[in-house]
């Protein structure tokens, strides 16, 4: 049985519990008080809000249970309990604990602050209420920080240590284990390169002579997402316009130690540029434009220098003032011809002046003196 499971079970026997009671004390019940017993650090106030019943109420059995449910699940308390007496409605609770505090034994690999950060953010953390749901939730942040470091092996314990005045002391030891070793890499889909030449572009690799200096051969989510990007480069600024990442399967060893990746790719084909052309605003002289354009018709298509050729033209729109100019390269791909022609779109938006200039810092050197200095 669940956590939850639990918890809804042990709600629903207290229901049935207070409905009895008070179905022993009097046939009907008109609510003329309400006392709270059992509340130390919660305001009676708040659970007064939460509770669905008021003085002059008459609470049947379904309004007793839903009232039970719901101060049940404002998370405060671990008991509740609904007896009369007279006519006076009795709310007996208990308490939650609270966590004193929160320590942290065995982490190398990530700083502790990092860990406990991470516990906060889920709600575990000196002074909130104690809740083994939640620490199971911070359990497995933690170790989901871990597995995106390569450390699959982690082993994290949790020992809760009741305290006087309902506090409980939480303590959490971490294995880390060992890095997971790159044992092999493959590259399906390649064609156009060597397998060992695009592994060469890639930041991790398995294990050599310099590895245990360099921790290449050291596998994380975010060395390979890296490494994605850096294929994708490789291929589109060698023509392969239409080259894509097709899947990725990681596989861990029982022992959790090494691991093998596979990388699925669709190089697609090789396109050349049949056209250049220019559109939109032509603030400067078309040939200064063209001056700035890297791609060439005929040249194979290369998307690095698409890139610059975009950059390079705003800079130069900057130059006349333009400082928030956007330029868009369109492209128009035939596949039969495995061609691609490109169409920058120039919009160079708003003229900017110069409404202000401050000058800071300077004790020595009077304003007039550095303000001739600037053009």
């Amino acid at each position: 049985m669940t956590f939850k499971q639990r918890t809804l079970t042990l709600a629903i026997s207290l229901a049935f519990s207070a409905v009895s009671t008070l179905a022993q004390a009097q046939t009907v019940l008109t609510v003329k008080e309400i006392k709270v017993e059992g509340a130390q650090r919660t305001d009676v106030g708040t659970i007064f809000n939460y509770l669905p019943i008021k003085i002059g109420d008459k609470p049947d059995a379904e309004a007793i249970s839903a009232a039970i449910k719901a101060l049940y699940a404002t998370g405060f308390f671990r008991d509740v309990r609904l007896e009369a007496s007279g006519d006076t409605l009795v709310v007996q609770v208990v308490e939650r604990p609270t966590v004193s505090n929160v320590s942290i034994a065995g982490a190398k690999d990530i700083e502790p602050e990092q860990l406990k950060k991470a516990l906060r953010e889920n709600n575990l953390a000196e002074g909130r209420i104690f809740d083994r749901s939640i620490l199971e939730k911070a359990e497995q942040e933690l170790k989901r920080q871990y597995i995106s470091k390569g450390r699959y092996g982690v082993e994290i314990t949790t020992t809760v240590t009741p305290l006087e005045r309902n506090r409980v002391a939480v303590t959490i030891s971490v294995n880390e284990g060992e890095v997971a070793q790159i044992k092999r890499i493959n590259i399906v889909g390649a064609k156009a390169f060597r397998e060992s030449d695009i592994i060469d572009e890639m930041q991790i690799t398995t294990p050599g002579w310099f590895t245990w200096y360099t921790k290449t051969d050291q596998y994380s989510r975010q060395k390979l997402q890296g490494d994605l990007e850096s294929l994708r480069n490789y291929y589109t600024n060698r023509g392969y316009l239409e080259f894509n990442v097709e899947s990725t399967q990681v596989s861990i060893s029982p022992d959790k130690e090494s691991i093998d990746i596979t990388i699925n790719i669709n190089e697609g084909n090789r396109f050349t540029v049949s056209d250049v052309k220019l559109a939109g605003d032509m603030i400067i002289p078309e040939a200064d434009v063209r001056r700035r354009i890297l791609v060439r018709p005929g040249e194979v298509f290369n998307r690095q220098y698409l890139t610059e050729s975009a950059k390079y033209i705003s800079d130069r729109l900057g130059e006349e003032g333009y400082a928030f100019a956007n330029v868009n390269a369109i492209p128009e791909i035939d596949k039969e011809k495995r061609t691609v022609s490109f169409t920058f779109f120039i919009d160079p938006g708003r003229r900017t002046y110069v409404r202000r200039i401050n000058v800071s810092g300077n004790a020595k050197t009077r304003d007039e003196v550095i303000r001739r200095e600037l053009r």
